[in-house]
C-alpha cells in the first residue's frame, strides 16, 4: 500500500491540494452525512466550478451550502464549442484545482454545463399500458412512459441530453404533474426532447475527463440558468429565459412549471466588445475593460459631453473617448439580441403567451440599463436575473454571471430522487476511497 501511495502521490497531491491556512480545524466541523456535489460550467469566457455541500433539512428539501469557488478565464472555446483541446482542458484544472483549494476537497465528478448552436430540441408523446389492478401508478411506470415518448429517431451524429416530462394524461384525465399514485389503464406523456451534436458533445467530456474529473450529467446551460434564476409563479406563468454569454445566447422558455422551447443564438457579449473595438478604434481588451466599467444601453441617459479614458490604436497614451457613442453601440448590438430572442419565442409558437416576459442573466446582464431598454423594445416586462437557492459563499455569486454555475448545482437536486449519502472528509478517507478505485469490484 505504501509503496502504492508513493507512485502516485504526485497526482494525488495535484488534485488534493494543501489544506487553506483558512480551513485548517474546520473540517472535523461539518456535517458527517453532508454530502458533495460540484459543476462546472465552461464557458466561452469563463469557466466557473462550484463545491457544494447538500444536507436534508428536516422537512426533506436538500439545503445547499456553496463552499468552493473556482473563476479563471477560458481559453480553447468559441461560440460555445472546444476548438483547442488542451487549452480547454488547462482551464478547467485551474477552475477545479482553485475551487478544491477554497472547499478543502477533491472531486472525483461533476455536473457540466453544454451549450452551441448545434443544440436543438423538439416535442414528443408517449403511451404504455397500465396492467396492474391496485395500488395505482408507479414512479416505473412514468420512467416506461417517457422512455417511450424519448425512442425517437435521432440522426446518427445526434444524442440525446434531456427529455423532460410537460404534462401527463391518466386515461382521459390530462394535465397532471405527477402521476404517480393515480389509478388507470393508459398513461401518456408529452415530453420535451433537448438534442446535442455527439461530436461536440464528446470534446467536451473528453476535456473534463481530461481534468481528471468524470462528467455525471451534462445539463444544457439554459436550463441550469433557469434553475437559478426563475420564480415558481414565472415559471407557470410563462416566462423566458436568456443567458448572454461571451459568444452565444442561450434561450429557453417556460408555461404551466415546465421546459416548452430551448434554443441557442450565435451572438454573446464578445460581439459587443468586438463592436465597441471596431466602432472606437481600441484593441479588444480596451473595450473588454470600458464595456465593464462604463457600459450602459442607453444613450439618452449619458451626457454628450461625458468622455471616459481608454487605450486606443495609434496612441502611446490613454485617449478620451465619448461614452454616449460607446451606449449607442451597445444599443444598437443588443436590440439585435433582442429581435433575435422575440423570434425564438414566435419560431416556438408563444407569442403573447408569455405574461412573465423575460429574464435576463450571463454575464452581458450587468450592462447599465439592458432591463429598461429590453421593456421598451419588447414590451413585456424584463429582469436581470441573479442566483437564488444557496447559501454558503453566496456574495461571490450575486451576479448573473454565475447563473448557470449555480443551476448545475440546483438542476439535479429538483429534477431526480436525490439520495443523501453519507461522506467523510479526512485525509485518510478520500486516500482510502482513491486506492480503492484501482481495485476490481
Amino acid at each position: 500500500m505504501f509503496l502504492l501511495i508513493g507512485c502516485f502521490s504526485e497526482q494525488w497531491l495535484r488534485r488534493c491540494p494543501e489544506e487553506p491556512p483558512f480551513l485548517k480545524g474546520r473540517r472535523g466541523r461539518r456535517n458527517p452525512v453532508a454530502h458533495i456535489i460540484a459543476g462546472i460550467d465552461v464557458g466561452t469566457t469563463k469557466v466557473c466550478t462550484l463545491i457544494a455541500e447538500v444536507e436534508e433539512e428536516e422537512e426533506g428539501s436538500p439545503f445547499v451550502r456553496i463552499i468552493g469557488i473556482g473563476d479563471v478565464p477560458s481559453k480553447g472555446m468559441r461560440r460555445g464549442g472546444v476548438v483547442n483541446l488542451t487549452q480547454v482542458t488547462d482551464s478547467i484544472i485551474k477552475s477545479v484545482e482553485q475551487a478544491e483549494r477554497l472547499a478543502g476537497v477533491s472531486i472525483s465528478k461533476a455536473y457540466v454545463s453544454v451549450t452551441g448552436t448545434h443544440i436543438a430540441s423538439i416535442s414528443s408523446r408517449g403511451v404504455v399500458a397500465i396492467h396492474r389492478r391496485g395500488g395505482g401508478i408507479t414512479p416505473e411506470d412514468v420512467a416506461r412512459v417517457v422512455d417511450a415518448a424519448s425512442a425517437i429517431a435521432v440522426p446518427y451524429n445526434r444524442e440525446i441530453l434531456h427529455s423532460i416530462p410537460r404534462y401527463f394524461v391518466v386515461d382521459d384525465q390530462g394535465g397532471i404533474q405527477d402521476p404517480v399514485g393515480m389509478e388507470g389503464t393508459r398513461l401518456e406523456a408529452e415530453v420535451h426532447i433537448i438534442t446535442a451534436s455527439t461530436p461536440a458533445v464528446n470534446n467536451l467530456i473528453k476535456c473534463v475527463r481530461e481534468a481528471g474529473v468524470e462528467v455525471e450529467e451534462l445539463i444544457l446551460a439554459s436550463l441550469a440558468s433557469g434553475e437559478a434564476v426563475l420564480t415558481p409563479a414565472e415559471k407557470e406563468m410563462g416566462v423566458i429565459v436568456a443567458d448572454i454569454g461571451g459568444g452565444t445566447t442561450d434561450v429557453a422558455v417556460y408555461a404551466e412549471g415546465s421546459v416548452l422551447y430551448a434554443g441557442t443564438l450565435e451572438v454573446g457579449g464578445e460581439h459587443i466588445t468586438n463592436d465597441i473595438a471596431f466602432g472606437l478604434r481600441m484593441p479588444f481588451s480596451s473595450a473588454e475593460e470600458v464595456k465593464k466599467k462604463y457600459g450602459h444601453s442607453l444613450p439618452d441617459e449619458i451626457p454628450e459631453e461625458e468622455g471616459v479614458e481608454a487605450l486606443v490604436f495609434g496612441e502611446e497614451a490613454h485617449k478620451s473617448i465619448s461614452r454616449r457613442f460607446m451606449a449607442e453601440v451597445i444599443q444598437a448590438r443588443m436590440e439585435e439580441i433582442f429581435e433575435l430572442i422575440y423570434r425564438e419565442v414566435q419560431k416556438a409558437g408563444y407569442e403573447g403567451l408569455l405574461p412573465a416576459g423575460l429574464v435576463l442573466c450571463g454575464g452581458t446582464a450587468e450592462l447599465s440599463g439592458i432591463s429598461k431598454l429590453g421593456r421598451r423594445y419588447l414590451n413585456m416586462p424584463v429582469r436581470v436575473g441573479r442566483p437564488s437557492g444557496i447559501h454558503g459563499l453566496v456574495d461571490a455569486l450575486g451576479s448573473p454571471a454565475y447563473a448557470t454555475a449555480v443551476g448545475l448545482i440546483l438542476w439535479p437536486l429538483r429534477h431526480r430522487p436525490y439520495k443523501i449519502e453519507a461522506k467523510g472528509y479526512t485525509w485518510l478517507g478520500k486516500i482510502i476511497d482513491w486506492l480503492k478505485s484501482f481495485l476490481p469490484d
